[in-house]
């Protein structure tokens, strides 16, 4: 777990026991808003003490390179004692940094002798806009190895992890009027939804992760979020929202059929990938007109059944522009250790038996993988809905999120066009996309080249690339922003000897797949 994040890090893992925290008032907070940025415990104060290598050590959950980089005993090494390496720390030294009897009286830290303990994960958080936030969860189990850590209460809250950074670079950052977070958490996307959205309602049906979001949004010092208790889109009964973004419970595990779910942050109580699939079935209830959905989610792949037909039907009828991707497919083997060891039952004695009851209900229900992915659907109003679900487990450029409309954008406008038009239309090569040759030594008829093949790639954004034969280059190189693609097709077919008429025939579907994969974009 990443000892502060800047828009981005890894899972956290687990709490305490006891009671929650407490509802301390507006005041208090500010106090302690203001003596945690006074100590520099922010994201680049934590950096500046733990150095590279002790920051990178405490993200593998490695907490010694940290504590022999914390021992001078200022303000902002202790906190990061106190909340990062969960030390019990001399009640003199919090004082000199925090008020205490505020902490105390909220439920942050407990005591321990004349020592000080945390009670809860104190996180800084920010962007790349500069915020500085302060993220409030549990505490982490990840640091056993050290003799720290805590046994996942039921009601855990995670902290920020991989899915919760990756949605919110996948989110689009327009102004909105209205967002919806869905299983809001700790409150990680409210942050960000806060800083593009006039009203940020998020839901979460545990209580426990409302009142640590409240503490999240006090402790920022941002605008107060719109918290409701209660599952999925209840709370939000009748209402629609410009943006709906979730990052859901959507483990999927045997406990979710016999127990109603035995984690709340992971477990939905709903069986296999239903809590996905109603998410996204029901979401166009509550859009706005020309509103967005985005979604994280888990999907199975069953025997015989292709995970793009499974999928497809839970997002067919929601008169929505839809786009599924698929970014990675886990084996239940891998799918069952990433998810006990991240509820810390990673080398209990009762990790062999749930390991194997899990795989069992896998076999039981003929899964051959898990798929991992998002969904984003857009509230178009077409008459005929868009509908794509593609694999891209290729790396990406973070974030993704100022282009994802573009991406819809040009779908739209392919929809609206037909060939005849489209042959009218100006063309423009987007100005990330490079054409690579790849030659190799030829000996067979003397020294030098040969070519091999071209490849057009895209260096910014979702990094395709493809195969590209050199009439399709010369059509791409020619794509000005100012002749219509009809004459740029008649032109290559002169150079290289084709029909004019048979060129623009069969070259029209390979200019759609150019200008749906952003290659090329439309001009005016």
């Amino acid at each position: 777990m990443p000892p502060a994040v800047k828009a981005g890090g890894t899972s956290a893992g687990a709490g305490v026991a006891g009671r929650g925290p407490a509802n301390p008032d507006n005041g208090s907070m500010e106090k302690l808003r203001e003596a945690l940025m006074k100590a520099d415990y922010t994201v680049d104060g934590v950096l500046e003490v733990l150095g590279p290598l002790a920051y990178a050590a405490l993200a593998r959950s490695e907490s010694v390179p940290a504590l022999r980089a914390t021992g001078g005993g200022s303000p902002v090494e202790t906190l990061i004692r106190l909340f990062l390496l969960q030390q019990a720390v001399d009640r003199a030294a919090v004082e000199a940094a925090l008020p205490v009897a505020d902490c105390l009286a909220a439920g942050l830290v407990v005591a321990d002798g004349g020592r000080l303990r945390a009670a809860l994960d104190i996180r800084p958080y920010g962007d790349d806009d500069g915020h500085d936030w302060y993220l409030v969860s549990d505490l982490s189990g990840g640091l056993h190895a050290q003799g720290q850590g805590h046994p996942v209460r039921e009601d855990h809250v995670l902290g920020v992890g991989g899915a919760s950074t990756t949605l919110a670079q996948l989110t689009i950052r327009d102004r909105f009027g209205s967002a919806l977070d869905v299983g809001t958490g700790g409150g990680v996307q409210a942050l960000h939804l806060s800083t593009h959205v006039g009203r940020v309602v998020g839901t979460d049906r545990n209580p426990r992760a409302l009142k640590l979001a409240a503490l999240t949004q006090r402790l920022s010092g941002v605008e107060p979020f719109d918290l409701r208790e209660g599952s999925l889109f209840e709370p939000v009964a009748g209402e629609k929202f410009d943006l709906i973004v979730s990052n859901p419970p959507f483990v999927i595990s045997p406990d979710n059929a016999a127990q109603g779910g035995r984690f709340v942050y992971r477990d939905s109580g709903l069986p296999a990938d239903e809590v996905c699939r109603r998410l996204v079935a029901d979401a166009h209830q509550h859009l706005a007109e020309n509103g967005w959905c985005q979604v994280l989610a888990n999907w199975l792949h069953v025997d015989g059944v292709d995970w793009r037909e499974r999928v497809a039907g839970w997002v067919r009828d929601t008169g929505c522009d839809a786009w599924v991707v698929q970014r990675e497919a886990q084996d239940p083997a891998e799918y069952v250790e990433l998810w006990l060891r991240d509820s810390g039952e990673y080398g209990t004695p009762d990790y062999p038996r749930r390991y194997d009851a899990w795989l069992d209900y896998f076999e039981q229900n003929k899964v051959g993988a898990i798929g991992f992915g998002w969904i984003t659907l857009h509230q178009a109003g077409s008459d005929h809905p868009l509908l794509r679900l593609e694999e891209i487990s290729h790396p990406v450029e973070q974030p993704l999120g100022p282009h994802i409309p573009s991406w819809f954008a040009r779908h739209d406008f392919l929809r609206d066009v037909d060939d005849e038009e489209l042959m009218g239309r100006r063309l423009a090569v987007a100005p990330d996309v490079r054409w690579e040759q790849v030659a190799r030594p030829t000996y067979e008829q003397g020294s030098g080249w040969g070519g091999d093949s071209s490849r057009i790639s895209q260096t910014e954004g979702f990094m395709r690339s493809a195969d590209i034969d050199p009439i399709g280059a010369a059509v791409v190189g020619a794509a000005d922003g100012e002749t219509p693609l009809g004459e740029i097709l008649d032109a290559v077919g002169e150079r290289y000897g084709i029909d004019a008429r048979s060129l623009r025939g069969g070259a029209i579907e390979a200019i759609r797949g150019l200008v749906e994969d952003g290659y090329l974009f439309p001009v005016g």
